[in-house]
């Protein structure tokens, strides 16, 4: 069955580091981009970061140069390396999975990823 399980979120102070993991069992040998979304309450779910199968990445501007997305194909396991954690950065984190390549726009584009996890809390105080 189609399923996404993300796990790695908890409560920490402002500068610590997370590193949030999503298992992903999905359709075999096919190329899907998979990507980090998150949602604080009365906000929308916001683009986080995406990795396509050939390893390009896009990033949100809030985001750049703290977080890392990477993907380990053998266990068909995304993360997202999160450093210097910021109180803005608190919310619920999901992963997603869009049904193949995806440029800049597309990769941000929540509406594109077809499969999503359950999410994960992430809480940064300061």
């Amino acid at each position: 069955q189609v399923q996404l399980v993300e796990s790695g979120g908890g409560l920490v102070q402002a500068g610590d580091s997370l590193r949030l993991s999503c298992e992903a069992s999905l359709r075999p040998n096919w190329p899907y981009s998979l990507g980090w979304f998150r949602q604080s309450p009365g906000k929308t779910r916001d683009f986080v970061a995406t990795i396509t199968r050939n390893d390009a990445t896009y990033y949100a501007d809030s985001v750049k140069g703290r977080f890392t997305i990477s993907r380990e194909n053998a266990k068909n396991t995304v993360y997202l390396q999160m450093n210097n954690l910021k109180p803005e950065d608190t919310a619920f984190y999901y992963c997603a999975a869009l049904d193949g390549y995806c440029s800049r726009t597309a990769c941000g584009d929540r509406r594109l990823f077809t499969y999503w996890g359950q999410g994960t809390q992430v809480s940064v105080s300061s």
